[in-house]
Parts: C-alpha cells; structure tokens; sequence
C-alpha cells in the first residue's frame, strides 16, 4: 500500500505541526502537509474556506486514492471540498474535534462549548483589539491540560499562534465564525471517521455523534488523553489509528 494522507491544520497552525504524526505513519501512508491560506508559508487568499478547499481538492485530483484528513479548521476545508466537489478521488475522511457550525442557537448545541453567536462574535472582535490575549487564551484551550504535552508544550503552540498576522487571522476566523456546513456531513459518501479529543475542552462530544449520525459510512473515534488537539498530543496513538483505518479501505 502507498496511500497518500492529507492533512489539513488547524486555526493559526501550519503544516509544519503536524511532522511528528507524519514520522509515526506506518508504512504505506505518506503523509502531505501544506500550510492554508493566510497560514505558514501560504498568502492569504479569499474566502478562505473555498480558496482552500479548491487547493486541496486539486491536491485530491494529483493524489487519487488520498486519506484526507481535516484537524479542526483543517475539517471546515474538508467539508467545503467535500460540499463543492463530492468525495471523488479519496478512499476515506477523518476530521478531528471540529463541529461544522461554531455558534450555538435554538436547535443546535454542538457548536463551541458554552459559545452562543454573541460569544463567537466577541471573539472575532478580540483578536482585533487584543490579539495577545486572545493568542494566549487558544493556547490555554487547545489542550486536555493547560501546560500542553512535553513534546509540544503550551508556550510552543504560543509562539506559532504569534507568529500569524492577526488581521489575517481574524478574518479567517470571521468566515468559520459564519460558516454552517451541517449539510456537508450528510454528503460523504467514503469511510469516515469522525475523530475527538475525549477530553476536549473546545467542541463537546456531542458534535461527533451528531456528525456521525449524517452519514452513511461514519463512525466515533475518541482520543482518550487529548483535548482539542490529538495530532499534537498523541501523535504516535494517531498515526497508529490512521493506519488501521487506511487498512480497511
């Protein structure tokens, strides 16, 4: 087996994050990793979400037979592609501990944990008026424990978000802030497997059983030890799980 996996990155992240979980692949995946609109080494471009999801269906298209998956951010650019194009070209979708609508409201309550559309909007006015601060609240969050793991601590993700031009960033916050691909999920048509920190403190667990719920060939994996961020605190426990996934495709 030589099966291409996609993966896509988070919010402020790059895809230089995830080269731990790409040296954990078993032999057969290869893992590609390129940085999103306005993230890493890639300018920014808009909307973001369709800029991005055109890239990486392109991607898809170079790659037939691709795993594809999508960590937070990185799912919303799965579900936009996915949307757009349908699943031609993947064998299969993984997105990690992300809801498709991040604001709460009468009948949804898989968005972010405690988050109504006035809290989300008050994030996206915080990073204009004080990106440090909210900088350093995403860093508290993103893992199941404040200091983060030893091998990608805390004041390490700090210095990543830091280093993203906030305006930029807010403006891709703005469209995940609006977006709702809640249709999307019914639309995938490969495996999926809808992955969650079991001890998230961003999306509850609720937000994968729903999204599992909406299709065909879908199932729940939780990461036990990790919040929001699995690729970066069990990177080898994720590499293994992608490849036993990769196995029955």
């Amino acid at each position: 087996m030589d099966r291409p996996v996609i993966l896509l990155h988070g919010w402020t992240m790059r895809g230089a994050v995830f080269d731990a979980l790409r040296v954990a692949l078993p032999a057969g995946l290869r893992g590609l990793a390129p940085d999103l609109p306005g993230h890493g080494a890639a300018p920014p471009a808009w909307p973001m979400l369709d800029v991005a999801a055109e890239q990486v269906q392109a991607l898809v298209a170079a790659h037939p037979g691709a795993l594809l998956v999508g960590w937070s951010m990185g799912a919303a650019v799965a579900w936009r592609m996915v949307e757009r194009h349908g699943c031609g070209g993947l064998s299969g979708l993984v997105t990690v501990d992300m809801s498709p609508r991040l604001a709460n409201g009468a009948g949804w309550r898989h968005g972010l944990l405690g988050q109504s559309a006035a809290d989300v909007a008050r994030t996206t006015e915080r990073i204009e008026t004080d990106w440090p601060g909210t900088a350093g609240a995403v860093a508290a969050t993103m893992f199941a424990d404040r200091a983060g793991p030893a091998h990608f601590p805390r004041e390490r993700a700090l210095r990543q978000i830091l280093s993203n031009d906030p305006a930029v960033m807010r403006r891709c916050w703005a469209e995940l802030a609006g977006m709702d691909l809640r249709a999307a999920a019914g639309q995938v048509a490969v495996p999926y497997l809808v992955a969650r920190g079991g001890r998230s403190r961003v999306y509850p667990a609720s937000a994968a059983d729903w999204l599992a719920a909406q299709a065909p060939e879908a199932r729940v994996h939780g990461f036990a030890a990790s919040g929001h961020s699995p690729p970066l605190e069990e990177p080898r426990e994720m590499a293994r799980v992608l490849g036993a996934f990769a196995e029955g495709l």
